[in-house]
């Protein structure tokens, strides 16, 4: 395909996270549509605690694409180590983050801005890395996961997540249905880059990979209204003027044209837990 995946694209990327609240009214809608699927943070936390050989005594745990935080106070309050790091592009994702971390006081987690394909961060000075929905923004994963190999220390952990190309499936033919972009389902996946398919094996270029786990997230939205909400800050469709950001206005267009229903969707969510490979390290 010819067209510009919004997730590639550099121009896009103040439209798609330079506010806070468009990602947590995308994610708030989409939380409240989940009917199956463990929450992936807790997810991330127990395959650090199966899989790292000491779980108990981490010290510092890095969190890329951290945006407003979620997974880093989390894995902050359940595994306890000695620092959380998060990283992110975004500022004002970062903001947010930093608003919510006050609620853990007794919990030394730090966020800043950087990009996974320079991590501001010395080699071999992390136990465990994250890597949770972002590693499909990057044109190249595998340089960022080649640095990330670079900071993890000897016995260090890295957890990457993603998720599957076909993920919302029955969301984009309710778009072509209801004609708010007759091409929504052969538009190209927001994932293509790294996804539940390929992420093993690009996580296998720079480390050894020893465990894969996927995960299939059912959601039920409950009509148009519901529906709305976590559609018009999707960028995968080319929605008409006026629709895009506006949940009020795309949820009239589809009672329009479309009898109000619930919608049931799902997404395969791919976990993928690698360590260094002591042949490859300096």
């Amino acid at each position: 395909m010819n067209e510009r995946n919004p997730f590639l694209d550099p121009a896009r990327q103040h439209e798609l996270y330079g506010h806070a609240a468009r990602l947590a009214g995308r994610t708030s809608a989409l939380m409240r549509a989940k009917t199956s699927g463990n929450p992936v943070p807790e997810t991330i936390v127990s395959l650090v605690q199966t899989h790292h050989a000491r779980p108990d005594r981490l010290g510092v745990v890095l969190d890329i694409g951290c945006g407003r935080g979620t997974s880093s106070l989390v894995i902050a309050e359940q595994l306890r180590p000695q620092r959380v790091v998060g990283l992110d592009a975004a500022p004002s994702l970062l903001a947010q983050a930093r608003e919510r971390a006050k609620e853990l006081p007794h919990t030394t987690v730090d966020f800043g801005e950087g990009d996974f394909h320079d991590l501001p961060l010395p080699a071999g000075s992390c136990d465990v890395a994250v890597a949770a929905f972002c590693l499909y923004h990057s044109p190249q994963p595998k340089d960022a996961i080649a640095q990330i190999a670079k900071v993890l220390a000897p016995g260090g952990l890295a957890v990457f997540v993603t998720k599957g190309l076909d993920s919302y499936q029955e969301m984009d033919q309710l778009v072509a249905s209801a004609g708010l972009d007759a091409q929504a389902d052969r538009h190209e996946s927001l994932y293509t880059a790294a996804h539940s398919g390929n992420l093993a094996d690009l996580s296998a270029s720079s480390l050894d990979v020893i465990a894969v786990v996927d995960e299939e997230h059912a959601f039920t939205f409950g009509g148009h209204d519901h529906t709305a909400q976590y559609l018009a800050t999707n960028p995968k469709y080319d929605l008409a003027p006026g629709l895009y950001g506006n949940p009020g206005a795309l949820a009239a267009t589809l009672h329009e044209f479309l009898p109000d229903q619930p919608l049931t969707t799902r997404s395969l969510i791919t976990f993928v837990v690698a360590q260094p490979n002591e042949g490859r390290q300096q």
